[in-house]
């Protein structure tokens, strides 16, 4: 490990961020035997001060943060866990996230642009599980892969179409149709779009 910079009570704040969404899930504190564990184990570790001892997320409730990679902020006194949400709960109170408030204790339910394909996906792969009955996922999943990858391609032409007319209105609405009817076609094949987003990720140099 790098010289990680723990408090004066051997604690280090770590942050455990959404390997595929983007979001922040929780806040929480470690400390060395904790990251150590974590890095042993690739699951995510804490140390709670109020029992003042490790815990494993999750071990009880099931909500499991696999651990992707953990990296060090620039004075190495913080980390981020990036984590795989293994039942998509982090917070104890049943929540996605435990950042689910603004700071006037309203709810915050606006789905950030960082995270939305991912979570957009998630809700079309709950509609088609759940059967959902007036869904129009659910009903264009019924009509078969044909009928959904001839939609996305009349979407493909449609922002086409609007991208040549040049309204940035038009090609706001068309190609949010596409990318929807995109993630159709890929959950319908078995592919999560965090994969095509990892392989144009590998493109970086």
């Amino acid at each position: 490990m790098m010289n990680l910079k723990f408090d004066q009570n051997g604690l280090i704040p770590v942050i455990a961020q959404d390997y595929r969404t983007g979001e922040v899930r929780m806040f929480a504190w470690a400390n060395e035997e904790a990251v150590k564990k974590t890095l042993e184990t690739g699951y995510a570790h804490y140390y709670s001060r109020s029992r003042g001892s490790i815990w494993k997320k999750g071990e009880t409730s099931g909500e499991l943060q696999r651990v992707v990679e953990v990296r060090v902020d620039c004075d190495e006194d913080a980390l981020i866990y990036m984590v795989y949400q293994e039942k998509d709960v982090a917070c104890h109170t049943g929540e996605r996230n435990c950042f689910f408030r603004d700071i006037w204790g309203e709810k915050a339910n606006k789905v950030l642009p960082f995270e939305v394909l991912q979570r957009l996906q998630d809700v079309i792969k709950s509609r088609i599980e759940e059967k959902k009955e007036g869904s129009y996922t659910y009903s264009l999943f019924l009509q078969g892969e044909d009928r959904v990858l001839q939609k996305f391609g009349e979407e493909a032409v449609e922002s086409l179409i609007a991208l040549k007319n040049g309204d940035p209105e038009s090609i706001k609405a068309e190609l949010s149709d596409m990318l929807y009817h995109m993630l159709l076609a890929l959950t319908i094949r078995g592919v999560d779009i965090s994969q095509v987003l990892e392989e144009l990720c590998s493109r970086f140099k």
